[in-house]
């Protein structure tokens, strides 16, 4: 059974920072490409950021660039994400999730495992 559990999510300040964390059981992990996607109220999920399996590889969505940092540590099967320079507008729930295949994709259609979740709160 796949399970994908986010955490470090909270409130913080405009300009403050927050690391994500996803931890993965029952999947090898080092095989699986790996991304981000947010869900604000009222809109649609959307895709932040991906990385390969190795991590060599990673996208990020245009309004994160220079501000967030996809990074995966496969000994201990968990992904990250580094956010600085926070806004309001980054308020959201992230969720991690899990292809089956090694390629960073952005589509999260592509995706075949999804975490429950942890919300974002950026104060102005």
């Amino acid at each position: 059974q796949v399970q994908l559990v986010e955490s470090g999510g909270g409130l913080v300040q405009a300009g403050g920072s927050l690391r994500l964390s996803c931890a993965a059981s029952g999947l090898i992990f080092s095989t699986n490409a790996m991304g981000w996607f947010r869900q604000a109220p009222g809109k649609e999920r959307e895709f932040v950021s991906t990385i390969s399996w190795s991590g060599g590889v990673t996208y990020y969505a245009d309004f994160v660039k220079g501000r967030f940092t996809i990074s995966r540590d496969n000994a201990k099967r968990t992904m990250y994400l580094q956010m600085n320079n926070l806004k309001p507008e980054d308020t959201a729930v992230y969720y991690c999730a899990a292809r089956r295949g090694v390629g960073a994709r952005q589509a999260g259609e592509t995706y075949d495992y999804w975490g429950q979740g942890t919300q974002v709160t950026v104060s102005s």
